[in-house]
């Protein structure tokens, strides 16, 4: 059963009455409806029925699009109803798969398809198919290793620097190869080229000028070159710190390395360490929107930054070979050289001196056992069980043979140890995560690192760029990044971070700091809105007004323009722009949704500070959400409906309103696809994030039917396509309490998008972009929400974790992370050996009116789904296995006796 080229009757059937409507077509003619019971009107295609009983329209339409053009320009029937609009593509039209919104009571089928609603429920029913959601509630819940073994295995090279200054190394070796390895100094992004002389930065940083030269890479060699097989590992210091440790196994020698970054003269310490000038860092960026005027402006204080520097910041590496042969084996090493992007005409090797050098400078160091390298390449022969050890040193830019003789002395051990006791300083002064997944346990750590690395300024004062990895700060990007900081109760940091916005800030209110992007504006104030409710610093709100004023004022200008009668309902008073790298300048509902939130948020900051434009904000920020609720609602109901795994079908969103339905489906043509998917602007950039900007409910119907199309369209084993940490399912699953879906994206966007071994992130699968610090933050951030999540005057702590991290003798410590409420303290232990699981949790709240949560929850899932017999100091919820404590007055001790 199913229509023809020339019989193209339908039946759109309802469970039971009242129902009455109108048929709208696009691309084709309305011919004919019946209704039984009820009646139509001869014109505007209107139906009716007034009875409580079930109802079939049938209609005939003169369609285009559905013969041998299927696909292009595809005719659309919108079902208007008071309460439930929808619209499919005719061609979908199927006896033998009936469109089925059991939501809605609705089905559509062919026309001489005999059946009822209710016997096309039930013939659907009796499938017993599911959905994506269903399936992976039946699934066990999903693991690190289960995830690993079903993903991509991705390798990253590792970023090393010293914090704060743009002065970093990437290392790592080329899989191609199969061995060790290569050292590229870059300026954050930028390849750090060196002038012939004493030859200044050009006016565009973008490219070196004419005079300039520099290597591409430095290249070594350890080991016997090339070979059948690759056996390299890796790993952090301590798991955690950024200092690379890995392991080059060939046969009886094994090569061991370690790889960090210090400064030339004096070991690493906080007061050591200058940092750049954020306006140097800035420029040096990808993306950055300096103008060429600008740049030369910046001439001096780059070439103050980039070149010359009296003290340079160092790679070391060192490489022990040891021999685990019982007789002799040898071992080979190539000292450092360049891959250069110009030949420089005097490139060398001094043996004496164990210099690589070229113009007369030094760019690498080679000692071996402890002495000059004699000449650029070595075989050393090893007794049984000794070792030799090649040691070089990487200065950024090219030093003269003085500096590079004291250079030459440097000790290894002694920096390697102030390296640790750095970073290690940095994790102490942070809120404490400890988690019984050594996995995550680390990953939450490094991960902190990893930001902070390249969190770019001078120290100890001034601003911070919260770059994110090899781009520029962005207003949507970086939030993550510093939400993150503040949640580790680094606000000064997170201040910091704000400030490079601001200072930023056009005249007339607009932020913009990346490739054209228009989004930043409400997404800054949004993180600024975080940043207060964990502070609630008054007086940071005031300085800040201003600028707080002039993003708002350019907000609500920006959506006057748009309060066009002729956009009612399709994107009426909402902002049309740009939010990503496509030029799509549409009425999107994310920038929409930043925007409102940005909105939201001021109003929330100035409640004390400025009362008067608080109210003011508050009530532009409901007619705003109004009016993207209204445009959103249309769009669905123009949206065409899709199939689900279960037999059912539904309701779809668009990214912007200017399109029927996701653009991916093509219902209005376009060439959609982009970043390696033609779904990409859909998922990542799509009305999800409604959702995460508090325009949508999180429990609502749409809401439902948005995650349900999302999970069935763009996603695998609910991770999202190309660069997944855009979508929002994640957050949207944790307002919902569904942990288990939950669970299945965090792991397999994590296994799938990070080096597993260096925990440094991809920001696409498909290798663009390295230490995508945007990406590690919003899996920072989802580890925060994991733990601890605020929702109104309610603290929720574990509401996301596996069960297997309460097995027996497991332990999980949050120790004075930061809250909406202030610092707050969790342990949690399993004895589940012994029939318990234990939590104490306090949270003082903040020292400036002692705001405390009214409600504290702990999740705690029983490792085999058990249901606790007695419960103390709580009230239990066997739906979402949490414990409620209500009211709550600074701490509390729980009891789960199973």
């Amino acid at each position: 059963m199913g229509l023809s080229n020339r019989n193209f009757d339908l039946a759109v059937l309802w469970s039971s009455g009242p129902v009455a409507g109108t048929i709208e077509l696009t691309g084709g003619t309305v011919r004919r409806m019946t209704i039984q019971p009820g009646k139509v009107a001869k014109t505007a295609n209107r139906f009716a029925c007034l009875f409580a009983k079930p109802v079939r329209l049938r209609v005939r339409v003169d369609p285009a699009g559905t013969g041998k053009n299927k696909g292009i320009a595809p005719s659309l029937v919108t079902v208007r109803t008071a309460n439930h609009a929808f619209t499919f593509f005719l061609r979908d039209v199927n006896g033998d798969c009936p469109i089925f919104i059991p939501e809605y009571g609705v089905a559509v089928t062919a026309g001489d398809d005999p059946r009822t609603f209710q016997q096309i429920a039930e013939a659907i029913q009796s499938r017993r198919a599911v959905s994506q959601l269903q399936q992976i509630e039946a699934d066990p819940e999903e693991s690190y290793e289960a995830a690993c073994r079903a993903n991509r295995d991705q390798m990253c090279p590792t970023w090393l620097g010293v914090g704060r200054d743009m002065r970093i190394f990437r290392v790592g070796y080329s899989p191609d190869n199969g061995y060790w390895g290569y050292v590229e100094p870059r300026y954050h992004s930028r390849q750090a080229w060196w002038p012939a002389a004493a030859g200044e930065p050009g006016r565009d940083t973008n490219s070196p000028p004419p005079q300039a030269h520099g290597p591409n890479s430095i290249s070594f060699c350890i080991g016997r070159g090339a070979a059948c097989r690759v056996a390299i590992t890796r790993r952090l210091d301590e798991g955690v710190l950024p200092i690379l440790h890995s392991t080059q196994a060939e046969e009886e020698v094994t090569y061991h390395l370690t790889a960090f970054a210090t400064l030339e003269t004096r070991p690493l310490s906080r007061r050591a360490v200058p940092g750049t000038d954020w306006r140097a860092g800035y420029a040096n960026t990808g993306g950055h929107m300096l103008t060429e005027a600008e740049i030369g402006q910046l001439a001096p204080l780059l070439r103050a930054e980039m070149f010359g520097r009296a003290e340079e910041v160092v790679c070391c590496i060192r490489v022990r070979a040891v021999n685990s042969a019982a007789v002799p084996r040898y071992a080979w090493f190539k000292a450092p050289a360049g891959q250069w992007a110009k030949p420089p005409g005097d490139v060398g090797y001094f043996g004496k001196a164990g210099f690589s050098e070229s113009g007369g400078r030094v760019y690498g160091i080679s000692r071996l056992n402890g002495r000059p390298m004699a000449q650029p390449e070595a075989a050393i022969l090893l007794g049984p069980g000794q070792e030799a050890t090649f040691e070089m040193f990487v200065p950024h830019q090219p030093i003269s043979r003085e500096r590079a003789r004291r250079l030459a002395h440097l000790d290894f051990d002694a920096h390697l140890a102030a390296c640790r006791r750095f970073w290690r300083a940095k994790l102490k002064s942070a809120g404490q995560v400890r988690v019984p997944e050594p996995a995550i346990d680390e990953r939450i750590r490094a991960g902190l690192l990893h930001c902070d690395l390249v969190a770019i300024g001078k120290e100890p004062a001034g601003n911070v760029l919260a770059t994110i990895g090899w781009y520029s700060p962005i207003g949507s990007e970086s939030s993550p990044i510093i939400q993150f900081f503040d949640s580790m109760g680094w606000h000064e940091l997170a201040e910091r971070s704000i400030q490079f916005f601001l200072d930023r800030q056009r005249t007339d209110g607009f932020i913009q700091n990346f490739a054209g992007y228009q989004l930043e504006t409400g997404a800054v104030l949004w993180t600024m809105g975080e940043h207060f409710r964990y502070t609630r610093d008054h007086a940071w709100v005031r300085r800040v007004r201003p600028n707080i004023l002039r993003a708002c004022d350019y907000l609500l200008t920006w959506r006057d323009r748009n309060k066009r009668p002729d956009l009612r309902g399709r994107g009426y008073g909402l902002a049309d722009g740009k939010v990503a790298d496509p030029d799509d300048f549409f009425h999107s509902f994310m920038l929409n949704g930043l925007a409102y939130v940005g909105l939201a948020r001021s109003a929330e900051m100035l409640a004390e500070v400025d009362p008067a434009n608080a109210r003011r904000l508050a009530a532009e920020g409901r007619a705003y959400r109004r009016d993207i609720r209204v445009a959103f609602a249309e769009s669905m109901a123009r949206s065409p409906v899709i199939p689900a795994g279960d037999g059912s079908w539904i309701p779809t969103a668009p990214p912007w309103t200017e399109y029927p339905g996701p653009v991916s489906l093509y219902a209005a043509g376009g060439t959609w696809w982009t970043h390696g998917a033609f779904g990409a602007r859909d998922s990542l950039i799509g009305p999800l994030n409604l959702v995460l900007c508090e325009v949508l409910e999180p429990d609502q119907l749409e809401t439902t039917f948005m995650l349900r199309a999302h999970q069935e369209l763009f996603t695998v084993r609910n991770a999202g396509l190309s660069q997944p940490y855009y979508c929002r399912h994640d957050y949207i699953h944790l307002l919902r309490d569904e942990c288990k879906p939950f669970l299945k994206t965090y792991y397999n966007q994590l296994t799938a998008l990070q080096d597993r071994e260096t925990y440094t992130f991809w920001e696409h699968y498909y290798h663009v972009s390295q230490h995508k610090t945007h990406e590690e933050a919003w899996f920072l951030m989802q580890t925060r929400w994991m733990l601890w999540h605020e929702q109104g005057d309610t603290l929720n702590f574990l509401r996301m974790v596996p069960r297997r991290w309460l097995e027996d003798g497991k332990e999980i410590t949050l120790t004075n992370v930061a809250t909406y409420f202030g610092p707050a303290t969790l342990h949690v232990r399993s004895n589940v050996s012994c029939s318990q699981i234990e939590a104490t949790v306090k949270c003082p709240g903040l020292r400036s009116g002692k705001r405390q949560p009214r409600v504290v929850r702990i999740r705690l899932p029983h490792p085999e789904n058990q249901r606790p017999a007695q419960i103390t100091g709580g009230d239990y919820c066997p739906g979402t296995e949490t414990v409620e404590i209500k009211p709550f007055r600074g701490e509390g001790r729980v009891t789960l006796q199973f």
